[in-house]
Order: C-alpha cells, then sequence, then structure tokens
C-alpha cells in the first residue's frame, strides 16, 4: 500500500510537469522560427538521476525488510501441512506435532468444469485452525504447479523433488478459494481447492475423520525423476 501510495504521488509530480510544460512552452500564434535549443541542464539531469536511485534503494529496503519477516520460518509451528499438486488436483497432508495428534492425510479430486455451477463442496479442501501458526511444505508429484489463495496474498510455486514453504498464521475464520497459479497441462483450470479457517474444535474433528498416514512419494510420477 505504502509502494502505491508513492507511485501515485510521482505519477502526479510528473504528470502535472509535463502537462504545465505542454502550456507553458506551447507554440504560439504568431510565432515564427524554433524556440531556444538547450543541449542540459546539470541542476536537472541530477534530479532526475537521485530522485529515482532513491526511490529504488527504498522500495528495495522496505521490500527486503517485509520479504524477510513473511519467509521467517516457524520454529515450532501449531500445525505442518504437506500440500501436494498433482495433475490436477491436491493431496493433503497433516504431519503429527503440535496440534495435530496423528500423522493424517486427505487426497484430492480434480474439479470437474462440465458448463454447471460446481459443487464447492466437492473441491479439495485444507483446514486450518483459526490464529494458530501454520508451516505449509509444497512440492509436486509430477510437473510445476503453484499454490495461490489470493485472500492469502501469497503465492508459491511447487517442484518436483523440492520442498518450498510457507509461514503463516490465519486469523479471520471463513472459506478462501484456491487454485493453480501455474500452466501445468491440459486440465489446469479444474485444479481448484478451498481452505477453510475454523475454530480448533472443528478443525479436530475434520481431522478425526481423515485416513491414518501420509502420502508418501510411491504415486509421484515425475517423468525425469530418474534421468540422469
Amino acid at each position: 500500500m505504502n509502494s502505491w501510495i508513492a507511485v501515485v504521488i510521482v505519477g502526479v509530480i510528473t504528470w502535472g510537469l509535463m502537462l504545465w510544460c505542454i502550456v507553458a512552452y506551447r507554440r504560439r500564434k504568431g510565432t515564427t522560427g524554433f524556440p531556444r535549443q538547450i543541449s542540459y541542464n546539470l541542476p536537472i539531469e541530477i534530479f532526475y538521476t537521485a530522485i529515482p536511485l532513491f526511490l529504488i534503494f527504498t522500495f528495495f529496503y522496505f521490500t527486503d525488510r517485509d520479504q524477510r519477516a513473511i519467509d521467517n520460518p516457524n520454529t515450532n509451528p501449531d500445525v505442518t501441512v504437506s500440500v501436494v499438486g498433482k495433475q490436477w488436483s491436491w493431496d493433503f497432508n497433516y504431519k503429527k506435532g503440535g496440534l495435530v495428534k496423528d500423522d493424517v492425510h486427505e487426497a484430492g479430486v480434480q474439479a470437474q468444469l462440465t458448463g454447471q455451477a460446481i459443487d464447492l463442496n466437492t473441491l479439495p479442501t485444507l483446514y486450518l485452525p483459526v490464529n494458530k501458526s501454520v508451516t505449509v511444505e509444497l512440492t509436486s508429484r509430477d510437473v510445476v504447479h503453484s499454490f495461490w489463495v489470493p485472500a492469502f496474498m501469497q503465492k508459491r510455486d511447487m517442484f518436483p523433488d523440492k520442498i518450498n514453504y510457507m509461514y503463516f498464521t490465519p486469523q479471520k475464520e471463513g472459506t478462501y478459494d484456491g487454485k493453480c497459479a501455474e500452466l501445468c497441462g491440459e486440465y489446469h483450470s479444474e485444479m481448484l481447492f478451498r481452505v477453510k479457517v475454523v475454530p480448533e474444535a472443528e478443525f479436530q474433528a475434520h481431522l478425526a475423520g481423515l485416513d491414518k498416514g501420509l502420502l508418501d512419494t510411491k504415486y509421484d510420477r515425475n517423468p525425469n525423476q530418474n534421468q540422469k
């Protein structure tokens, strides 16, 4: 938001100067010849070099500071979930530790776009407890996918044989739409899911109804996995 404010201010000043120049230095009726030509103006040249450099370094500082805070690992999260992307759905492994008493998993099924309204209750749904720290481990079974929940204002790519991480604490109960944000094949548009942020009791009730154990890599089908 602060970046947008700064950019709007710079834009307004720049547009204002441009319009002023257009009006103040317009060619007036009866004018002959060319206006006085100025090859350069050293103070203006320095000004137009220093200000962009200042803006760049300012944006870099705040971006680096905030990105470090966002990516700072949870040393002891309340919930750790391994989210596995696959053509064209999602698997959720809730790992033992913190609020999760046993390893449990849920295998998702691809959404079906038939021209009719999607039954949202059939979409793979990730359950998270409100106001509890969460670590999400992201990986893929086949090709590159991307885990994106627009309301969370974060997105991370998912690669075979590699784990990316997201760290956050959901602070508002509700149901949030998610999707794959990386073109991953024919049915990419059907790779949808939801995230439900619920009270801890409801979270525990959901875990109690899931299958025991974790889905491992035996279901992976990365064609390049065994190639040198």
